[in-house]
């Protein structure tokens, strides 16, 4: 073909250039602002960069930061210390210490909802709501129904939208709550032009505060298959889990928002004053958890990892998505190797057939190893994990990839054994129908998909 016919396609010499100043741009960058990835992305990052760095290194440039510098990261009030080795860990990241608190746990959505309501009607003088999805269904509705009407009876309504999940909710419920005196900030909008960070790390953080006193929070968005369903759009419900808890705890959720909401409006968040949520005299102790970009270490993958190395006789999970790092792979395998029994339920069939895909590579290696994985016939929403009879944490926080180490997420440290407990009966009971998992070799097309979609993993 002649030279004349290809004016724009660059010689191999200009095409090694532009791919060695493409990885070049990484490996500065990333010294410069001291990122830490997983093997996987990193690899994933410089492969892409080198064999087609036109098309990658404006991805790169767009979506390659995982961690936030913020600008303002007051230190968070602490109480007297609590002897535990998580407690110890999270103290470290500057977290909120534990404290003891008034909490429930809602065994099925009917009690989830009835709790969120009341939640939502306990606010007197702020009422803050951060959450990824509000449906359009019943529930959804039925929510913003209840904050126009608070925010019409005087009280504060701040509603925290995730920049996706703002796409999904018709203009008139934004038009509605403003009208009542409501406020609505989307959390970094997907086709906005303000840069607050790159539109990949999303805000899966789900909160319901009222009066930086009570908190709702947990892995349920704001829609019916989160709840009881929907009969009239066919919609099943999903096990999922929540809870409520009054005191500290949730004070520290509410200085979360805070940051959340100031982070939207790029201005200092405002100082909410220590025992704003005083303690019950009883109660069980909690703490809680923040995750994700705007922590300075990957919290919550931090305590599940040094978790496996604490555990000594069980360690009990159950997530919607499977995709591990290497890192809590291979506590979860170092843990099974030694006689810890690990069982984590999964759904046979996720709302997400991509993570389904990428999550057999790591079920294998851990079933070898003697993991139990526990396939439920229906589709769970629920995020937990307990450990022994010592911890358990539950939240937004699934376990793969990008909850652990993109998105931003919160959770709670359970410390009483009543709680415990109740978090290992409530997965045991959803898996007494689950089935076994085949840990059988793959067929060589299936192997070779596996590991292509494991590369990329880190941003499903």
């Amino acid at each position: 073909m002649p030279h004349t016919l290809l004016p724009f396609l660059p010689s191999l010499s200009q095409h090694l250039l532009i791919a060695v100043l493409a990885v070049l741009v990484y490996v500065v960058t990333t010294r410069a602002r001291r990122d830490q990835r997983a093997p996987p992305s990193a690899i994933a990052w410089v492969m892409g960069l080198a064999l087609l760095p036109y098309l990658v290194l404006p991805m790169y440039l767009a979506f390659g930061r995982r961690k936030l510098r913020p600008a303002h990261a007051p230190r968070v009030p602490q109480g007297q210390p609590y002897a535990h080795w998580a407690a110890e860990l999270a103290e470290s990241f500057n977290l909120a210490a534990p404290a003891v608190t008034r909490t429930r746990l809602h065994a099925d959505g009917a009690i989830a909802r009835d709790a969120l309501w009341a939640t939502i009607a306990a606010a007197r003088e702020r009422l803050d709501v951060c959450t990824f999805i509000i449906g359009q269904d019943a529930l959804g509705r039925a929510t913003m129904q209840r904050l126009v009407g608070q925010a019409r009876a005087g009280v504060r309504v701040r509603l925290l939208l995730d920049g996706f999940g703002a796409l999904m909710l018709p203009r008139r419920h934004f038009d509605a709550l403003r009208e009542a005196g409501g406020e609505i900030a989307v959390f970094r909008p997907l086709l906005g032009l303000r840069s607050d960070g790159p539109r990949n790390l999303r805000n899966h953080r789900k909160f319901v505060i009222a009066d930086e006193k009570l908190l709702w929070s947990g892995g349920r968005n704001l829609a019916a298959e989160y709840f009881t369903g929907d009969v009239d759009a066919g919609l099943e419900p999903w096990a999922d889990l929540s809870f409520e808890i009054e005191g500290p705890t949730a004070a520290a959720a509410a200085r979360q928002f805070e940051q959340d909401w100031s982070a939207v409006h790029q201005k200092r968040p405002r100082h909410i004053p220590p025992g704003v949520a005083p303690a019950p005299a009883s109660g069980t102790v909690t703490q809680f958890l923040p995750s994700g970009p705007d922590q300075s270490e990957d919290t919550a993958q931090a305590i599940l990892v040094a978790a496996c190395f604490h555990a000594r006789r069980r360690i009990l999970a159950v997530t919607p998505y499977f995709v591990p790092n290497d890192a809590l792979r291979d506590a979860l395998r170092l843990a099974a190797l030694r006689g810890v029994q690990v069982d984590i339920a999964i759904p046979r069939r996720s709302n997400h057939r991509l993570a389904d895909m990428a999550r057999s590579r790591a079920m294998r290696d851990l079933a070898r190893a003697g993991a139990r994985f526990h396939l439920l016939p229906a589709m769970a929403h629920a995020k937990a994990v307990v450990v022994d009879d010592e911890l358990a944490l539950c939240g937004s926080i699934n376990l793969d990839l990008r909850s652990l180490l993109l998105n931003h997420e919160a959770g709670v440290l359970f410390y009483d054994p009543a709680d415990i407990a109740w978090l290992a009966a409530w997965i045991e009971a959803l898996a007494a129908d689950a089935q076994a998992f085949d840990a059988s070799p793959p067929s060589l097309l299936r192997d070779i998909g596996e590991g292509l979609l494991l590369t990329v993993a880190f941003q499903l």
